[in-house]
């Protein structure tokens, strides 16, 4: 049952993003590896600057694609799943991007399509 629509996850973009740049130096990533505080951070201001660009209700510019955001969002998902073994993140390092990895990927499998009406003839 997909239950995540377009607008909830418009909803969940900016406060992603936001978390993304504060909580590595909130919670002293980095310990084992600087890119565990960089790519969050990073990630994060670009997160920012897609959900600005995205076309969903939140976008402010909307000039990307929401399936394009989705594919953006299943890729950091992944990425950040694969990053400590990638980089050899251990502990808190380890555990933010496992954890963020598999919230991202949930939150895309569990995208509902949008249902469009087809144009009826006149």
């Amino acid at each position: 049952m997909k239950f995540i629509t377009k607008q909830i996850h418009a909803f969940l973009d900016y406060p992603v993003a936001i978390a993304l740049i504060a909580l590595p130096f909130l919670l002293g990533l980095g310990a084992t590896n600087p890119i565990a505080l960089q790519l969050s951070v990073v990630t994060g201001v670009a997160a920012l600057i897609l959900t600005i660009l995205t076309d969903h209700h939140l976008g402010i510019i909307k000039v990307v694609p929401y399936k394009i955001h989705l594919l953006v969002d299943f890729l950091v998902g992944l990425t950040f799943v694969l990053a400590p073994f990638i980089f050899s993140f251990e502990g808190i390092d380890s555990l933010f991007y496992w954890v963020n990895g598999a919230a991202v990927l949930f939150v895309v499998s569990m995208h509902k399509p949008e249902v469009t009406t087809a144009a009826t003839p006149n």
